[in-house]
């Protein structure tokens, strides 16, 4: 999310995708498209992204990658 989002909209969006998550038609279908599926709050989201980078920029930095 923007930083610039409204608190009450995100709560609100928040609350609906977790909602949905919740249903077992939902879950199975973003699954069987290859996602990873959890439900959580911003503060969950805001993280699990913090931890991904970090995973990440080790693999590349130890990979020696370079962008084509």
């Amino acid at each position: 999310m923007n930083k610039a989002t409204p608190t009450e909209i995100v709560k609100k969006l928040n609350k609906e995708i977790n909602a949905a998550l919740a249903d077992p038609n939902m879950k199975k279908r973003l699954t069987d498209l290859g996602a990873a599926v959890f439900a959580g709050s911003p503060a969950d989201f805001e993280k699990f992204i913090a931890d991904e980078i970090e995973k990440w920029a080790k693999v590349v930095k130890f990979s020696d990658a370079k962008p084509d």
